[in-house]
This record gives structure tokens, C-alpha cells and sequence, in this order.
């Protein structure tokens, strides 16, 4: 026991190096392993062990500070076995931008996450091993000077072995390395390093200066003098293939499958999760060239409409706008509430029709209102429908999805795409009741898509390069009346005819959004605009 509890600082530092390495890293290292077929060296793959030990002992060396050593370590062993489990179960990578996810989540979708699986990942690979941490006495050596020549000698070698591998193994690496970026992310603690880059990034970093754009907006007139009426309802984490618009052979479409819908079906996403796509579709920043910094601080579509002479207004059920309404008008749902809509902790989409209706009623004057669903959002799909929208079963009605079957997790997927299916009905029918004084039309568009298994990835949030095409890919649906195609002067048979196009993506919603509502400015586009090519005489 003695043994167990008394270590010098070095063989500490060693213990923690092989217990990060062939813990935490795994399933880095089985990754390599399964990689290793395309290069030619056989002893490539183990070597990563030996790579990620020697790193860890420098690193580990640079941080053991007197008596806040073990206290960093027990910080970074619990939140390491979070992350393990996210990447294991999940397949996410903790990269600066799931980082930056994480702290624009709301606590109710947080805890979503928290189920027995969950927290046995927490207590078998945090809590234990951080009691043990606690325990141990750090014994020192007879002299500093011994000390820190001990310490000198353990970063000497570790950096000897990383000078060997690299000489002998360099091509190996770069050839690996080159062709599969996403690697570095799969290394934890690197979830600690993107934290404090984001930190640095909110509290620290000096923004961009502001820049308006679209100072010359102004809203094209209509021959019947009505004011426009537009809904751009945002989508949470729905996926193009589960729409039955776009193929799916189930009918998830049912309550708007009769209204004339366009339905876009090759669509790209900007982002892999809501915080990097939210933006993104909103800014005339293309996904190529998005700069999340420009982004903030320069007018989006719905400033430019508002400049244009339309009034405004967000209501959320799903954690904020991501910057995108910063100086709109904005509405939160109150999850706290218990209702036929919220159950203390979240809202059905539904929550938001009385507001969206009080909005609408208020005036009749020009108005762009946007609906931000919580839409499909796992793991706990279950919690996003009412019971009588359970139609697919068996349902995957628990949060830790990993103990659910693939097709399991289909159906309650499927029953989120059915109610949202049902929202977007809501809003139309209250938009046709209003069409005898508005000019009416509505756009829905998501911000991601989901993975349900697939080549084993779940959930969303995937580095974009290696995510898969299901969170990738989103639905892009129209649904605009004859009358206001007349008054815009949009060919909507022209429209129609898009809808197969190949190359569409969130790119284009800044520049259509501003199009379709009968915005006139130079910050448009034509290329971009889904509506310019479509244009009749009004």
C-alpha cells in the first residue's frame, strides 16, 4: 500500500502518461492500427503508443507545479472520461468547435446526456482513478537538485523517443497525418486546449469592428399594396433522407404533403452543429470562406430586412440564436413552465404558434418572423413530440441511445421529423388566415442533420471533413401561394423545377432569404439567390 500511495513526482508522471495514453486513447491508437494497411512501414501502428506516452510525459512535466498538480490532474481525468465517453458512444470529436457547442447548450440539453451509461464512463474512468489521484503522497528526493535532474532525465528520454519515431517513422505520420487531420481531434485532453481557446476567444480576444451591409435595402412594392408576411421556421438536426419529400419511403410528411410544398433535396449544410450553421446560413459568408468573427459583427439577412422596412421578431425553443438576432426582437419559451407543451425542463415546438400568432395580429405592417425549433435534437429524441405523435415503434424512449437498436432509434428519430412536419402545418394554416391582408409565404430550412448509426457514428457534430453525409445534408422546403408568387413576380413552376439541382446549399439563404421576401440590394447575389433565374414581371 505504501508503494501504492507514496511515488516520486517522475514515476507519478509516467503513471498518469500510460493511464491517459492507453485509456483516454484507445481508441486514437485503435484508429491508427486501422489505418496502418495504407502505408507500408508494419511497425507504424505501434509506435503511436510509445508517440502519446512520451508527449504526455513532457506535458504532464511542464505542468507538475507544486500543490496544484494533482488537483489539474483530477480535473483533467474527470472531464477526459466525458469526453471518452462522447467519443466512444458518440463518435465526437472535442474540437474548438463542439467546444464552443457545449457552452451555448442549455442546461436542459445537457442533461439529456446524464443516463447510467453515462455516469458509469464518469465513475469507473473519472471519479476512481481521481480518488486514487488524492490519495497519493508525493514523496521528494533527497535534494532539489536530484529532483529536478530526475525530471530533466524522464523529458530526456521521452523526447529521445519522439526524435527515433520521427526519424524512422516520419513518412508513416505525414502520410497518415495528411489524409486523416481529424486524428489530432481524437486525442483527450485536447477537449482542455479548445476550451481555453474558446474562453480566450469570448473574454479576452478584441472583436472585429462592425460592418453594415445593405445600407441600399429597400422593399420592392406590390400591386395590391398588402404587406409582406413571411415565416422562416429554422429546423434542429433534421436530415434530408427521413423527409419523405426527398424519397424516404415512410410517410413523414403527412400533414403538409397536399399544400404545394417545393422541396429542395440536395442541400448542404454549412456547419455540423447549430452554433458554426446558425450563423453561417444567415451571414453572405460562404461555408469556404465562413469567419465566425465576421460573422458576429457585420449585418445578416434578418438585419437587412429589417433595414429594408420589416419588422422583426425571433421566438426560440432552442437555446438562443446563436448571434444571429443580437439587435432583434426576441423571444425565449419559458421551458420551466408545465403545461400541454413543457414539462419543466423543455418545450414542444408547438409552444411557439400563441406567440407567432400574437405577433402576427398585432399590426399589418411588413414582418419577417422567425420560428428556431428544437426540432429532432438527440439523444433524447422522445421528448421533442407529443404521445400521439408515436407513430413509428418501436421508439427509442430513453436518453442513452447506445442501449437502443438501430431501428429503434429510426422510429423516434422518424416521430420528430412527424411533428415537425405537423409545426410547419400549424404555421401555414395561421398564414392563410391571414392572407386576406398580407402577402404571405413561408421557408423552412434546418441547421444540421443527425446520424442514427450509421457506419456507427450518432448524434451530430462530426469535424466536417469526416462527417458523414446524413449530418450534412438538410431539408430546404417552400411553401409559397400563388398570390404572393404574383406579387414577388416569382415563376414558381421555375422554382418547382429546382428542386432536383446538385449544388445547393446553406450558401444560398442569405442571399434567397432577402430574394423571396422582395428585398432589392447589392449585397444580393443573383448567382446565390434560388429565386433571381425565376423572376416574371410582377
Amino acid at each position: 500500500m505504501r508503494k501504492i500511495f507514496h511515488l516520486k513526482m517522475t514515476s507519478f508522471i509516467v503513471w498518469m502518461s500510460l493511464y491517459f495514453t492507453f485509456c483516454f486513447n484507445f481508441p486514437t491508437i485503435a484508429k491508427i492500427f486501422s489505418l496502418s494497411h495504407t502505408v507500408s512501414n508494419p511497425l507504424f501502428p505501434y509506435t503511436a503508443p510509445i508517440v502519446l506516452i512520451a508527449a504526455f510525459i513532457i506535458i504532464f512535466s511542464c505542468l507538475c507545479w507544486p500543490y496544484i498538480f494533482k488537483a489539474i490532474m483530477i480535473f483533467l481525468v474527470i472531464t477526459s472520461s466525458m469526453a471518452l465517453f462522447a467519443e466512444v458512444n458518440y463518435h465526437t470529436l472535442f474540437d474548438n468547435a463542439v467546444i464552443e457547442s457545449i457552452f451555448q447548450t442549455r442546461s436542459d440539453e445537457a442533461l439529456s446526456y446524464v443516463n447510467l451509461h453515462s455516469i458509469t464512463y464518469i465513475i469507473v474512468f473519472g471519479l476512481i482513478p481521481s480518488i486514487w489521484i488524492a490519495c497519493i503522497k508525493i514523496t521528494k528526493r533527497e535534494t532539489f537538485i536530484k529532483e529536478i535532474i530526475a525530471r530533466i532525465i524522464l523529458i530526456g528520454i521521452a523526447t529521445t523517443a519522439l526524435l527515433i519515431i520521427a526519424l524512422t517513422n516520419y513518412k508513416s505520420y505525414a502520410a497518415v497525418g495528411r489524409n486523416n487531420h481529424y486524428l489530432n481531434r481524437m486525442i483527450i485532453p485536447g477537449h482542455v486546449y479548445a476550451g481555453g481557446k474558446y474562453l480566450y476567444k469570448e473574454f479576452i480576444y478584441k472583436p472585429l469592428p462592425y460592418k453594415k451591409q445593405g445600407l441600399d435595402a429597400k422593399l420592392l412594392p406590390t400591386k395590391n399594396h398588402k404587406p409582406t408576411l413571411f415565416v422562416m421556421v429554422l429546423g434542429e438536426t433534421a436530415r434530408t433522407y427521413d423527409y419523405a419529400y426527398n424519397g424516404y419511403k415512410r410517410d413523414t410528411n403527412p400533414y403538409t404533403k397536399n399544400e404545394g410544398i417545393i422541396s429542395f433535396r440536395n442541400v448542404q449544410s454549412c456547419g455540423t452543429y447549430t452554433a458554426l450553421s446558425v450563423p453561417c446560413m444567415f451571414s453572405n459568408l460562404t461555408r469556404a470562406h465562413y469567419n465566425q468573427d465576421r460573422a458576429y459583427t457585420q449585418d445578416n439577412a434578418i438585419d437587412i430586412i429589417h433595414r429594408a422596412g420589416a419588422e422583426v421578431l425571433w421566438i426560440d425553443n432552442d437555446g438562443g440564436s446563436k448571434g444571429v438576432a443580437a439587435r432583434m426582437p426576441y423571444v425565449a419559451t419559458d421551458t420551466s413552465k408545465h403545461n400541454q407543451y413543457c414539462d419543466g425542463t423543455s418545450c414542444y415546438d408547438g409552444v411557439m404558434l400563441s406567440k407567432a400568432a400574437a405577433f402576427i395580429n398585432k399590426d399589418d405592417k411588413n414582418k419577417l418572423l422567425v420560428l428556431h425549433l428544437i426540432g429532432s435534437h438527440g439523444p433524447t429524441y422522445f421528448q421533442r413530440y407529443p404521445k400521439q405523435f408515436d407513430r413509428f415503434k418501436p421508439s427509442c424512449n430513453r436518453s442513452d441511445i447506445e442501449n437502443c437498436t438501430d431501428q429503434e432509434i429510426k422510429n423516434v428519430y422518424d416521430n420528430t421529423i412527424l411533428y415537425t412536419d405537423y409545426v410547419d402545418e400549424q404555421v401555414i394554416k395561421l398564414l392563410k388566415k391571414n392572407e386576406n391582408k398580407y402577402n404571405v409565404a413561408m421557408l423552412y430550412m434546418s441547421d444540421h442533420g443527425e446520424s442514427l448509426g450509421e457506419n456507427g457514428f450518432y448524434l451530430h457534430g462530426a469535424p466536417y471533413p469526416i462527417a458523414p453525409k446524413e449530418q450534412k445534408h438538410v431539408p430546404w422546403l417552400l411553401w409559397i401561394p400563388t398570390q404572393y408568387a404574383q406579387q414577388k413576380g416569382i415563376n414558381l413552376s421555375c422554382l418547382k423545377a429546382k428542386e432536383d439541382v446538385g449544388h445547393l446549399s446553406q450558401d444560398n439563404l442569405f442571399h434567397s432569404l432577402l430574394g423571396l421576401y422582395g428585398v432589392q440590394s447589392k449585397v444580393i447575389n443573383p448567382a446565390l439567390d434560388i429565386s433571381a433565374s425565376c423572376r416574371v414581371k410582377p
